[in-house]
């Protein structure tokens, strides 16, 4: 509906000089200034990057639980052979005691063979100087053949090196005089 110049403007200020019943009580409210805008602006902004890495963050709880699984279906997948090898020896348990005890030292050897492809080499050497960090003790003996301080004996190899150790071996060392 148009409004008649001669009719006042009810939101505008009335024609006699007092506002309108519109009109806020101080006159026209004042334009936004440039602080408050860039304010508002980088609020916005901020909203956005923590949005942004909320799901951040939760993409990476995706995909490293993604990882894990894939991970452990190839481990598992590698130790698949072992099984069918072990499976395979069981059924032929009748037969020649000496191939079967051949037969049951492949498929350990095929087991280390997967750890050590997963990065976990096996050791069980006897005859090397006693680590802490490789060697758990056992046993000490007096062994004049051995040199003090030295792995007699291994009871239980050991697998991995350094922060990727499985488990220290378990050994005999030769005592010290």
């Amino acid at each position: 509906m148009p409004i008649h110049p001669k009719e006042p403007d009810p939101t505008g200020p009335a024609t006699d000089g007092h506002p309108g019943p519109g009109a806020a009580a101080g006159g026209p409210a004042p334009p936004e200034d440039e602080y408050t805008a860039e304010l508002r602006e980088l609020e916005d902004r901020w909203r956005r990057a923590l949005a942004d890495l909320d799901n951040l963050r939760k993409r990476h709880v995706r995909e490293l639980e993604r990882e894990r699984q894939a991970e452990r279906s190839r481990t598992a997948a590698a130790f698949l052979p072992v099984l069918d090898n072990l499976e395979l020896a069981l059924t032929h348990a009748g037969a020649d005691p000496s191939a079967i005890v051949e037969g049951v030292q492949a498929v350990r050897d095929q087991a280390v063979n997967v750890l050590e492809l997963l990065g976990y080499p096996r050791h069980a050497e006897t005859g090397v100087a006693f680590d802490p960090a490789r060697h758990e003790v056992i046993g000490v003996v007096q062994d004049p053949d051995a040199s003090p301080g030295t792995v007699v004996d291994v009871l239980r190899p050991g697998y991995g090196d350094g922060d990727r150790q499985l488990r220290p071996a378990a050994v005999t060392v030769a005592k010290r005089e």
